[in-house]
């Protein structure tokens, strides 16, 4: 494990794009990206907190705000404009997004307030959106859709359920539709999907929040193999450069906490099979 880059509040959303990590810093209310020496830079600033990340094939950085629910477009000029509103379709926070090839991005949602001890869980649907940013629900009655994938020929589209500790797939047409669900694989016990990637053999590399493990894991449920970052950690996010396996790590969720330590760090670790499909 190789520490790329320290003192941020708390990484999320991690995607290889023009050889940089691009991530959201949630609770720092930034969208940053971070080379291979650990030189970084602020792309913007997300009041609502920024998650997914994804690009329209003109190269418009799309951005997930979350509590507010709306995806926002980053304009050539830099500025941010609303190019999404979903709060009539997430029945609470937007979270992880995943965009193919043609632009359209498939976002997450938490389905319920998990932050209200008295609320109870609820299932919800993944949203797509447009590049024109027409929106519709696709695929329902998932718990806690979160970190999502497509395969390199754009038929399959893998999403983690954090509610439920496992991964459902779906079949994945022209349109846009999703159709065939089933589960992917099941997490070992104690483990609940956060944010994921896809590596060149079809593998699915899971980042789990509870343990601080990172697991390669094949169809069927299959551990392939794992990592671990610091005991102090939680491993919440991963993303595959290369070769290169990015992990976005913190010593907590919690935003106060986050922005108080600034425990939230980018890790690295070398891995034989490279990064594959989308993001």
């Amino acid at each position: 494990m190789r520490t790329l880059l320290a003192g941020l509040a708390f990484p999320e959303g991690p995607r290889w794009h023009d050889n940089r990590l691009w991530f959201s810093d949630m609770h720092a209310h930034e969208v940053v990206t971070v080379d291979g020496r650990g030189v970084r830079e602020t792309v913007c600033k997300v009041p609502n907190q920024p998650s997914g990340l994804g690009w329209l094939t003109d190269g418009r950085l799309l951005i997930v705000s979350m509590t507010d629910r709306r995806i926002l477009r980053q304009e050539a000029d830099g500025t941010l404009v609303e190019h999404s509103n979903l709060r009539d379709l997430a029945p609470f926070h937007c979270n992880d997004a995943v965009t193919d090839a043609s632009g359209r991005m498939y976002v997450g949602n938490f389905g319920w307030d998990l932050f209200d001890s008295d609320a109870n869980p609820r299932p919800t649907t993944l949203i797509a959106v447009e590049p024109d940013g027409t929106a519709r629900p696709v695929g329902d009655e998932l718990q806690f859709p979160n970190g999502t994938v497509i395969t390199p020929d754009g038929g399959t589209l893998i999403v983690g359920e954090s509610g439920a500790g496992r991964l459902t797939a779906f079949d994945l047409d022209a349109n846009g539709e999703l159709s065939n669900r089933r589960v992917w694989a099941t997490l070992p016990e104690g483990c609940v999907p956060d944010g994921i990637c896809l590596d060149a053999e079809g593998a699915v590399w899971s980042a789990c929040p509870r343990t601080g493990r990172i697991l390669r894991i094949a169809e069927g449920g299959k551990l392939l193999e794992e990592r671990q970052v610091a005991a102090t950690h939680k491993a919440f996010a991963c993303m595959l450069g290369g070769t290169t396996l990015h992990v976005c790590a913190a010593a907590t969720p919690l935003p106060e906490a986050c922005i108080a330590s600034r425990s939230g760090t980018i890790e690295t670790f070398e891995v034989n099979v490279p990064g594959a499909g989308w993001p």
